[in-house]
């Protein structure tokens, strides 16, 4: 039956994470492809979750969030950023990072605006701004540093800006932008009328004794910003799709009108049992530490590889450089890794909205040991 049904999203496929985990699954390999780990969370915090649940808290929770985890969010940025929020004014808890991505460009992405994305770019951005109208405007990025030319960037910036997009640490290249050069982002902006998206869902995933930085910590850039995390990549729980979203108050009240016609609220019981576990700020603190003894287990594992290993500085995915090995494009040698060598990983042309190839892939090491080292026994083979 023809419903004369134009796509609001033509070019859109299935993902390139849902390819390679069905790959993945078909050949019975090793899946390093989607960021997730294989691990189980804190046994204590799923005990809190059946605690919350005893106590009644199954029904709804309030549109902006529980009260008690947003003043624990609030909290953490006290302690570990030294930056007041505003819990009741300034923070809403979302149905995970993406989702409050989503409420944030449907918030204020209008038809005709431009919004800039630095590419390789996690890949709910584009599409979410297209579906409203906006006009994406990529900055490519390229390895092996993914450095970005700030003054390019400048030239970019005109009055049909609405929003530029930044994701730090950066999935997936794992670059971390510091403070000068968020800095450097807030005296582009001062005098525009362009707000920024800051997604900072792996913010307490940083290595080599580096901080974590929220553009919170820059008022030039607080003013005028929506700023994502997610508690997923904070406590192992990605299945669990919990985040929030900090902004002005004027930003978060626009926020907060499409919010409640998306989702409402969030998953009553397991807001309750993060506010709990999260009472120790200590856990947040070791997080970079648990991450670095992995990324460097599976680093120092492919030193004697032909993968050259690009930079990791945050999140917890590594990429490797396979040009001594092939000339293959990335899409097709990561087809072949997989069915070949029975290891799945994600091309990082899949982060770009034009065709691109640089012969990298993005490995994930948010995995048990073993997982890693029986990873670097089958690259070491390649």
């Amino acid at each position: 039956m023809n419903f004369n049904l134009t796509s609001k999203l033509p070019h859109v496929g299935t993902t390139i994470f849902t390819k390679m985990t069905m790959l993945a699954n078909e050949q019975q390999a090793l899946n390093l492809s989607q960021g997730f780990p294989d691990f189980e969370t804190d046994p204590k915090l799923i005990q809190l979750v059946s605690k919350a649940m005893e106590q009644g808290h199954n029904q709804y929770a309030p549109m902006i969030g529980a009260q008690t985890l947003r003043d624990t969010i609030a909290k953490k940025y006290c302690e570990v950023y030294d930056v007041a929020v505003d819990a009741t004014a300034e923070l809403t808890v979302t149905s995970g990072g993406t989702q409050a991505i989503f409420t944030a460009i449907a918030t204020v992405v209008r038809p005709q605006d431009e919004v800039i994305i630095f590419e390789p770019a996690y890949d709910c951005y584009a599409p979410t701004i297209e579906l409203f109208g906006g006009k994406v405007v990529p900055v490519r990025l390229l390895a092996p540093d993914f450095q970005i030319d700030w003054d390019y960037v400048a030239t970019l910036i005109n009055s049909k800006t609405r929003l530029i997009i930044i994701n730090n640490p950066n999935n997936p290249t794992g670059k971390v932008l510091g403070r000068e050069e968020l800095i450097k982002l807030g005296d582009l902006l001062s005098g525009t009328n362009a707000l920024l998206l800051s997604d900072e869902v792996y913010e307490h995933i940083v290595f080599d004794g580096a901080s974590p930085q929220s553009v919170l910590e820059i008022p030039t850039l607080r003013e005028r910003s929506f700023v994502i995390a997610s508690f997923g990549k904070l406590l192992h729980t990605t299945g669990w799709k919990i985040g929030y979203c900090i902004a002005p108050p004027q930003l978060t009240q626009e926020f907060r009108k499409v919010h409640q016609f998306n989702v409402f609220s969030v998953n009553t019981p397991m807001q309750f049992a993060i506010a709990a576990y999260l009472e120790d700020i200590s856990y947040v603190k070791g997080l970079s530490d648990f991450f670095e003894r992995k990324r460097n287990l599976l680093k120092d594992g492919l030193r004697g590889s032909r993968f050259k290993i690009l930079p990791c500085e945050g999140t917890y995915f590594l990429n490797i450089d396979y040009s001594a090995i092939s000339q293959e494009k990335e899409f097709e040698f990561a087809c072949s890794l997989t069915r070949q060598h029975k290891i799945a990983t994600i091309p990082l042309s899949a982060f770009y909205k034009e065709a691109t190839n640089q012969q990298v892939l993005r490995v994930c090491f948010a995995k048990k040991d073993e997982t890693l080292l029986k990873a670097v026994e089958i690259l070491n083979k390649v």
